[in-house]
């Protein structure tokens, strides 16, 4: 077996790597941006790899991956499943695995604390592959925090040479991270992009869309073909601001981003139905009478009548969106608005509703991810 240096020419979906003293940290935000914002949320989320993912082409019909994990634990809540790692073989899905070991977050969503137990490194081993030169890829959990230790393959290995794929941006909430996908090959935005032929790089950040600058100025700063927002849901659930404020950090998170794309085509999306903050506004509070029966619930904390005050909900969001772009379109023809109820409307939650009140199942990404392609991307 040969041993290969994890570098920039492999990686994919990363927007910087930091070594450690294990091995490489893919990280979705750049350090000068982390140092804008001590939240520990947005710590762990920006560092879970959504998207990141190695590319190499080889002969191979072994590969190992040596990694580290930092695995969440819920206090109240049954065990998260493990992170899958999706082996792709000429863009096809040919293995999953999960990693042994590793680091637990034990996170108490009541109390607001989290507290890190450390773990061994694990390895996976993917064989008896096609004895061919084939395009490899290896998706990484989107869940989980993953250090990379070492890569090692039975034939030698090479990147991929740029195909001409057009690069797309997208920056969402938890959803568009792929809270509750089966894999982070089938997260709604991997689906769209494998879906549409596109190169990926997903900054959707769980819990943390939330108009923040810095992700505008690294979004400015990053090189893309197609760029979409999707905004909304972050803002609610964490009551972060009303709608005097919302309008303004709307367009300065539009503008900045203008500055380094001033002709990109940009879409701004507006959240998928989620019945419990149509009309009420936030916060989202943990149910606690599930939580007793080891469920993970949320509910509407806010007061429908705190609208009149500026308090948010999703219907004012929408609103205030559609608004915004039919404004900016008249001198920005390259600015879109799809409303997320395309994507997830009344119907979608009859049939599918959201098993925790907020977060789509592995079957509704899906759904998601191919409304999206078919919808979104007429745009390009």
């Amino acid at each position: 077996m040969q041993s290969y240096e994890i570098s920039a020419d492999i990686l994919r979906g990363a927007i910087e790597l930091e070594a450690t003293a294990h091995g490489v940290l893919p990280h979705r935000l750049p350090a000068w941006a982390r140092l804008q914002c001590p939240d520990p949320q947005l710590a762990m989320v920006e560092a879970q790899p959504a998207g990141v993912r190695l590319v190499f082409r080889s002969a191979a019909t072994v590969i190992e991956l040596d990694t580290l994990r930092t695995k969440r634990a819920y206090a109240g809540t049954p065990p998260r499943p493990d992170g899958i790692y999706d082996l792709l073989v000429d863009g096809k899905l040919a293995a999953q695995a999960s990693v042994a070991g590793g680091n637990v977050l034990f996170i108490d969503m009541s109390a607001g604390t989290m507290k890190a137990e450390p773990g061994p490194v694990g390895t996976l081993r993917f064989a008896g592959l096609p004895a061919r030169a084939k395009n490899i890829e290896i998706w990484l959990p989107h869940n989980e925090t993953t250090e990379i230790v070492a890569l090692r393959s039975d034939a030698p290995i090479a990147p991929v040479a740029a195909d001409g794929r057009k690069v797309w941006l997208h920056h969402g909430s938890s959803i568009s991270h792929g809270s509750d996908a089966a894999s982070p090959s089938t997260t709604w935005p991997a689906l769209a992009a494998s879906l549409s032929g596109l190169e990926l790089i997903n900054l959707g950040l769980g819990g943390s869309a939330l108009l923040d600058p810095f992700v505008a100025r690294v979004m400015r700063d990053t090189p893309a073909d197609l760029i979409s927002l999707k905004i909304g849901i972050n803002v609610v659930n964490t009551d972060l601001m009303r709608l005097r404020a919302f309008g303004p950090a709307v367009h300065g998170f539009i503008e900045t981003i203008r500055e380094g794309h001033p002709d990109t085509p940009l879409l701004i999306m507006s959240p998928i139905l989620c019945p419990m903050h149509e009309d009420t506004p936030g916060p989202s509070l943990i149910d606690m009478s599930g939580l007793s029966l080891g469920q993970l619930r949320f509910r509407a904390a806010g007061n429908p009548a705190e609208r009149a005050a500026g308090k948010l909900t999703l219907n004012m969001i929408r609103d205030e969106l559609q608004r915004i772009v039919t404004q900016r379109a008249i001198d920005d023809p390259h600015l879109s608005y799809l409303d997320g109820r395309e994507l997830y409307g009344a119907a979608d939650a009859e049939e599918l509703p959201l098993p925790d009140n907020l977060h789509p199942d592995a079957v509704t990404h899906r759904r998601i991810g191919e409304r999206f392609a078919q919808l979104a991307f007429k745009m390009q």
